[in-house]
C-alpha cells in the first residue's frame, strides 16, 4: 500500500513572471490608447464638420453624431483610465510579492472583473463611436 505523504513546501520561482505581466499590460494599454486616440479623432472630425455646415461661430448646433461621438470620447477615456490603474496596481502585486519571495501572486478577486468589464466597455464604445461615425446614407 502506498501511503499519502505531503511533499515539502517547494519555494516558488515566479522567474519572469512579473515582467511578462508588465509587457502584456503594456500591450493592452497600447491598443486601448489607439482606440481612444481613433474615436477622439472621429469626434473631432465630426465636430469640425458641424463647425464648417454652422452659419456663424454662435449660432452652433452640434449634431446628435457629435454630442454622442463625444460621450464615446469620454467614456473611452474613463475606461481607459480604469485600465492603466489595474494594470499599475497588479504590477505593485507582482513585484512586492516577487520581492518578499512569497508564494501569494493572486490578484484580489474584483481585480479580474473590473479588467475585463473595462475592456468590454470600450469595446462597446468603440462600436458605438462606428455607428455614430457612419455617414447617415449608410
Amino acid at each position: 500500500m502506498s501511503s499519502a505523504v505531503d511533499p515539502a513546501p517547494i519555494d516558488r520561482d515566479p522567474g519572469l513572471q512579473p515582467e511578462r505581466t508588465a509587457l502584456a499590460w503594456r500591450r493592452t494599454l497600447l491598443a486601448a490608447v489607439v482606440t481612444d486616440l481613433l474615436i477622439w479623432r472621429g469626434w473631432l472630425v465630426s465636430l469640425n464638420r458641424d463647425h464648417k455646415a454652422a452659419t456663424g461661430l454662435v449660432d452652433l448646433d452640434f449634431s446628435a453624431h457629435s454630442i454622442g461621438l463625444g460621450i464615446c470620447a469620454a467614456m473611452a477615456c474613463v475606461v481607459t483610465l480604469v485600465l492603466v490603474a489595474a494594470a499599475a496596481l497588479r504590477i505593485r502585486l507582482l513585484h512586492s510579492s516577487h520581492e518578499r519571495h512569497g508564494d501569494d501572486l493572486a490578484s484580489p478577486a474584483w481585480l479580474p472583473a473590473l479588467c475585463a468589464g473595462s475592456v468590454v466597455a470600450l469595446a462597446a464604445t468603440a462600436m458605438a463611436a462606428i455607428v455614430l461615425g457612419l455617414p447617415a446614407g449608410l
